[in-house]
């Protein structure tokens, strides 16, 4: 079977990523890349041919079955829906765009292109977040009570630097976006959607680094029953604090935990014993601050067997416009 051709825009720490999953995918071609920063400020290193203007890459790269859009998010939506009229299938970092009315156009268009639009949410594929959606399916831990969700993670002067796009509202569009949208579509994947809901939000120590706040609580009941809260700051000192989900429901409670969601640190269920999970892959590492686990080369996997027919979306274009859509609904009430 043919290899996937793919282009990278963007090339950031996560586009390089990308670009590092698909030279290493025995089954992808890495047949262009693109930045508005030259070769040697972004330090990508593999001889493809490198562009700065995205217009520039698809008329001199006319092979490409898949783009992958790395780049800030408030960009996300107009390079799907122009990669899609281009006639080639999208992978789209998250979030998906910065309102559902930009994934519903992204949506609209894949439908009208016949074309995969696929959404980075690489926390499903960690041993625990498989672990957990499998106990909830099969009942084992019956009734859904309570959920609580903690996101505490240092992002400081060092990430906020003032020399990109993170901090800027119309690029970033806040700390639910570009932080924690991983967690909040590991509720919704588990848990389903979200109604009822209250805020209340701070900035303590990002005034001067980013046009939003850093912090917040909020809570709400799931449209399923039970109710939940999610808690989060990028206002810890230092390093990363934790990443956690605490269960309580019928017949047990669960908490994972770590500081990247990536260790069970509590299964109490009647009549069941825990299994011994995998081991999660190590966090992405920006060098002084860290992200969640380091699981791309699942999605690029994840796009070459949808492609060859073999299995289905993992996260699929509806499924990234209701995260960010439960997102524009929790900042509706700053």
């Amino acid at each position: 079977m043919k290899r996937i051709n793919c282009a990278v825009i963007g090339l950031g720490h996560i586009g390089k990523r990308h670009a590092e999953m698909i030279v290493g995918n025995p089954e992808t071609n890495l047949v262009g890349v693109c930045d508005i920063l030259g070769q040697d400020q972004t330090g990508f290193s593999h001889d493809v041919p490198y562009f700065l203007d995205v217009d520039d890459l698809y008329e001199n790269i006319d092979n490409i079955d898949v783009v992958h859009v790395c780049t800030p998010n408030g960009l996300h939506a107009i390079q799907s829906i122009q990669a899609l009229n281009k006639g080639c299938h999208v992978v789209v970092e998250k979030p998906m765009g910065l309102t559902k009315a930009e994934c519903e156009a992204i949506i609209y268009k894949s439908l009208e292109m016949s074309k995969h639009v696929f959404c980075v949410k690489q926390n499903r594929y960690s041993p625990p977040s498989v672990w957990i959606k499998d106990l909830i399916e099969s009942g084992k831990l019956g009734e859904i009570f309570y959920v609580q969700i903690n996101c505490f993670w240092n992002r400081d002067g060092r990430y906020y630097n003032g020399h990109s796009w993170k901090g800027n509202l119309e690029l970033d569009g806040g700390t639910l976006f570009t932080q924690f949208s991983h967690f909040v579509d590991i509720m919704y994947w588990l848990f389903g959607d979200i109604t009822n809901i209250s805020a209340k939000f701070n900035d303590f120590n990002h005034k001067g680094l980013t046009d939003f706040e850093d912090s917040g609580n909020v809570m709400f009941d799931f449209v399923t029953g039970g109710s939940g809260t999610l808690n989060y700051s990028t206002s810890v000192a230092h390093q990363n604090l934790e990443s956690s989900m605490t269960i309580i429901a019928e017949k047990g409670s669960v908490k994972i935990g770590g500081q990247y969601m990536d260790k069970v640190e509590v299964c109490d269920i009647e009549n069941y014993e825990m299994p011994q999970l995998a081991p999660s892959n190590p966090p992405n590492d920006y060098g002084p601050y860290k992200g969640s686990a380091a699981n791309h080369h699942y999605v690029i996997q994840n796009v070459v067997d949808v492609l060859q027919g073999k299995t289905k979306i993992s996260t699929n274009a509806l499924e990234g416009m209701k995260v960010v859509e439960m997102i524009e609904r929790i900042y509706a009430l700053k």
